[in-house]
């Protein structure tokens, strides 16, 4: 997830964290337990991302790919960097230290912000698309939850409300609740959000800020409420990704029966739980080639039609094929199986990028690989990596495992 969404769960949850604990001895002390576990929280919620800055330990685009959504989003090391913050917030903020020096309900509420936030900066990233490998070093394997666009204002809104409307001051309130409808609208006129989305986030917005206002100057109820569509949210995306991909899977299989389906990449569009962006990959051994399609689907083609999903985040499509009445083909690319592992064999570059590449999209004229599934990212594929020169084997490569091992190792023919 991007960080301004984290940074909004995180205030969202220390919030509820600190109205859930019983009241400090003092209104001084209430009021230092009420900013440490809102910052606690919402630094937890982006610590792992500071691996960014080992991104230069690799190459372009080798660091970025590898090391972000690295180490730091395991669960391994997931304790050592909560204790790290704690040490930090306990150097760096002398009335918290004192305040936890004397308060066990403070020590508490910290120990609840901190671990909650890094549980679920890591949960939240699970939930898209480019994944992560929590159990690193005992399991290499990446996990993509496929459910949610990485920029998902519908958490925005349902958080971002209630704790607008906590604010002390009158003008912060106000700024805050006009930076999130102001949001809304651009994201809508850029065409990555449909309006008919926009009119149903505003009633969340309005459902959670009423039940925020309701519940009083120390309520929770608005909160509570927002933390609980954004789960439920989370589980329509779930059942709908998986409904999609079924769909789209039978369309490929129509498309070429002579081939098997290895993987379907759901991307979820802002708010729209019926429109999904998809790449997919098949294989067929026998002939020694694989195919790599991008497109959209509609889980209700007869309510909305694929091309009427938002078209904002699409990209420009290279071919339209309608592959069913629910599926639309964008683009396509069919490469060699042989050259793919030849290339994996013999160049150490290609096999580290292996390691990332969930759609690897090898185009041999131009000597690029590309993972499909950013094909149609508006400032271009940033997963780019040209092959065609000499260069020195990268040093320190994780150990995350290929997700594309079905692809790289020779099956019997049998099972193609």
């Amino acid at each position: 997830m991007d960080n301004i969404t984290h940074s909004i769960i995180g205030f969202g949850v220390g919030e509820v964290v600190h109205r859930s604990l019983p009241d400090e001895a003092d209104a001084p002390s209430q009021q230092v337990r009420h900013r440490l576990l809102l910052v606690a929280c919402a630094l937890a919620s982006n610590f792992p991302d500071l691996d960014l800055f080992l991104t230069k330990l690799l190459p372009n685009p080798l660091g970025y790919l590898l090391h972000h959504r690295g180490h730091t989003h395991t669960a391994l090391l997931a304790l050592p960097q909560a204790l790290l913050l704690a040490a930090l917030l306990w150097l760096c903020w002398p009335s918290a230290r004192a305040l936890l020096k004397a308060s066990r309900t403070a020590r508490l509420g910290l120990a609840l912000s901190v671990g909650l936030g890094f549980a679920l900066h890591l949960l939240m990233d699970f939930t898209n698309s480019y994944g992560i490998h929590p159990w690193y070093p005992f399991d290499g394997r990446w996990f993509y939850g496929d459910m949610v666009f990485i920029v998902e204002p519908l958490f925005w809104v349902a958080v971002g409300v209630p704790m607008a409307l906590i604010m002390r001051w009158r003008w912060l309130r106000m700024l805050g609740l006009v930076c999130l409808f102001a949001a809304l609208v651009v994201f809508a006129g850029k065409g990555y959000l449909a309006w008919t989305s926009f009119a149903a986030l505003l009633l969340i917005a309005s459902a959670c800020g009423a039940a925020q206002l309701r519940a009083g100057e120390r309520g929770r109820a608005g909160l509570l409420l927002a933390l609980a569509v954004s789960v439920g949210f989370i589980a329509v995306q779930g059942v709908a990704s998986r409904a999609g991909r079924e769909q789209i899977t039978a369309a490929l299989l129509n498309a070429d029966p002579s081939v098997r389906v290895m993987d379907v990449a759901m991307t979820a569009f802002p708010s729209q739980p019926l429109c999904w962006a998809y790449a997919s990959v098949e294989a067929n051994e026998k002939q020694g080639y694989y195919r790599l399609r991008r497109g959209v689907a509609s889980l209700a083609p007869e309510w909305l039609a694929p091309l009427a999903c938002p078209a904002g985040l699409v990209g420009a499509p290279e071919t339209k094929q309608a592959l069913s009445p629910a599926v639309q083909q964008f683009g396509a690319v069919l490469a060699s199986l042989p050259a793919l592992r030849i290339l994996k064999d013999k160049n150490c570059q290609v096999d580290a990028w292996l390691r990332f590449a969930r759609m690897p999209a090898l185009m041999l004229p131009t000597s690029n690989l590309a993972d499909y599934r950013f094909a149609a990212t508006p400032r271009g594929n940033f997963t780019t990596l040209h092959f065609g020169e000499t260069a020195p084997c990268p040093e320190g490569v994780p150990g995350w495992r290929y997700p594309r091992e079905d692809l790289l190792s020779l099956h019997p023919p049998g099972k193609l």
